[in-house]
């Protein structure tokens, strides 16, 4: 993507705010009838199933693990940029000590007294909302995964697939580049191919929406992509049959079609299929009124298309009432920023700027 100039970067800002905010929105949709069936959801909200957000106690609507991995994955990329300043670094290792300081947020009862890096330090981020067992078991122990030694190889959950738009949000990265990125970084919690897979699809997929392919175009552009990796064929029969559906009128049962979305794949076929069957917020509706992993699927499809569209196409009513929506624009802004104006941000070499101190690289 070019992001030369000030056009570009504002353009490239946009789409940045829209993917984070977007998958909050999503993932906030999905929150209360997560787990639940149609029939059960269209008993309780109606045959058209759920309409609106549903606000917690405190007025706002909450999100859920998908979009607090998704901010420590954006807050590893941001610190990665850092820690590049000072020689060598590797990326995924950096994103694993975000994923191992999420851990932390699943475990304590708030912020530590000196938390490391800002967002950290967020107090509704230590909320506990059923966060995916193997996200839990792949980071406990402190080992990283890797492709050559993945954390639970049996592995093809969602959590993978959930987190990973960040890595497509990197402009100088190509999709390729971004599918290998969020790929390595899957394996440190879903080691089986279809859960890696997934979310280097879902990165590819992100980027190539930067370059201005719209969301048919840059899934055909993302499938041979995938075809070159072994183990793809659950993976592309899962975006060919999103796409064959996307050619009818669109329905929750269609969204059925595709599976319940607790594993990679599935999730991964109904975000797509629900963003490309749709506008803006019908196709949000659609990917949550389903039998299912409803946070996750709406949180991907609401990354989808904020990455397409820019955060101005997204519901602005919902928009004002997600859980921590300061903080999401905050780290959204500053990723842009480090992907765009990092010489200006991290100063000379030697001393450290106040970036540095909320940005460690590390």
């Amino acid at each position: 993507m070019g992001v030369e100039g000030r056009a570009g970067q504002e353009a490239y800002r946009s789409r940045v705010r829209g993917c984070l905010v977007g998958g909050a929105v999503g993932d906030a949709l999905g929150a209360p009838v997560e787990f639940r069936s149609l029939a059960a959801i269209r008993a309780e909200h109606g045959p058209d199933g759920v309409r609106d957000l549903i606000p917690g106690a405190d007025g706002v609507a909450v999100v859920t693990d998908d979009t607090q991995m998704t901010l420590f994955t954006a807050e590893g990329l941001i610190r990665a940029g850092v820690r590049a300043d000072r020689g060598i670094c590797h990326p995924p290792s950096v994103v694993h000590q975000a994923y191992l300081r999420w851990l932390a947020t699943q475990e304590l009862p708030g912020p530590p007294e000196q938390p490391s890096g800002w967002l950290a330090g967020q107090a509704f981020l230590y909320a506990r909302r059923a966060p995916g067992n193997a996200c839990l078991s792949g980071l406990a122990g402190g080992t990283m995964g890797t492709p050559e030694a993945p954390r639970n190889p049996d592995s093809k959950g969602c959590g993978a697939v959930m987190r990973s738009a960040p890595f497509g949000l990197i402009p100088w990265r190509s999709p390729e580049q971004a599918f290998d990125l969020a790929a390595e970084c899957a394996v440190q919690t879903h080691g089986h191919p279809t859960g890696y897979l997934a979310a280097g699809v879902f990165a590819a997929i992100v980027r190539f929406l930067l370059d201005g392919h719209d969301l048919a175009g840059a899934v055909a552009a993302t499938l041979p992509v995938l075809a070159a990796r072994p183990g793809h064929e659950e993976t592309t029969a899962a975006l060919r049959a999103a796409l064959a559906a996307a050619e009818r009128p669109p329905s929750a049962e269609a969204v059925e079609a595709l599976g319940g979305g607790w594993v990679a794949e599935e999730a991964l076929a109904i975000g797509v299929y629900a963003a490309l069957a749709a506008p803006p917020r019908a196709a949000l509706l659609l990917s949550v009124n389903h039998s299912g992993d409803s946070d996750s699927t709406g949180s991907i499809c609401g990354n989808l298309l904020g990455a397409e569209h820019g955060e101005t196409a997204l519901p602005p009513d919902w928009v004002a009432e997600i859980e921590g929506r300061g903080v999401i624009l905050q780290v959204a802004d500053d990723l842009a920023a480090e992907f765009t104006q990092s010489g200006q941000l991290h100063g000379d070499w030697g001393p450290h700027t106040r970036w540095k101190r909320r940005y460690p690289g590390g």
